[in-house]
């Protein structure tokens, strides 16, 4: 091809044209057709072997690429549609775990009222069983003081009596003074 231009160029120089048509041309350069056509094969071939080993790899590739990113696109939306799904899903366990944590402590709440109360009326109850207990002890201990006080009364009595009298009681005597001493006394307190 650079042949072709230096003949052109120096054609140019020396303003000499050809005077025939494109096959006085080739003949003027001196181009040989049967070299052409086995350039021409051999571009032929040379193509064949670029597209078939090059550029056919080349776009198979390209096209494997461009359905990865279709796919890749897909899947993001199918990701993104999934993760809207699980946000809203967790949202919704947010609230029904705050909704259940909130009747938990109102159950708590209850019971511990409903707790308070009972034990406030168990206390109450231990209250008054302790202070039925303590009329009961008071009352024992004022019927054995009583007891003790007209035993005591009695042997006052009786000794006050024997120092009037001057002199000693038989046991049938004091008995009888004692027992109506007894008897004053209940008179009294009654």
């Amino acid at each position: 091809m650079y042949a072709l231009v230096l003949a052109a160029a120096s054609a140019a120089e020396a303003n000499v044209a050809p005077s025939g048509g494109p096959a006085d041309l080739l003949r003027h350069f001196d181009v040989e057709w049967q070299y052409v056509i086995w350039q021409f094969i051999s571009f032929a071939v040379l193509a064949g072997v670029f597209y078939q080993f090059a550029i056919k790899p080349i776009l198979a590739t390209l096209d494997e690429r461009n359905a990865r990113i279709a796919e890749g696109l897909k899947n993001a939306a199918a990701t993104a549609a999934a993760l809207e799904k699980a946000q809203q899903d967790g949202a919704a366990l947010i609230k029904q775990a705050q909704a259940e944590g909130a009747r938990f402590i109102d159950e708590a709440r209850k019971t511990a009222k409903e707790l308070a109360d009972r034990q406030q009326k168990e206390a109450a109850a231990r209250a008054e069983d302790l202070i039925v207990k303590a009329r009961q002890a008071m009352e024992l201990e004022q019927k054995r003081l009583l007891e003790e006080a007209r035993t005591e009364v009695a042997r006052l009595v009786v000794a006050t009596t024997q120092r009037v009298l001057s002199k000693e009681l038989s046991e049938a005597e004091r008995s009888r003074y004692t027992a109506a001493a007894a008897r004053e006394l209940t008179e009294i307190k009654g």
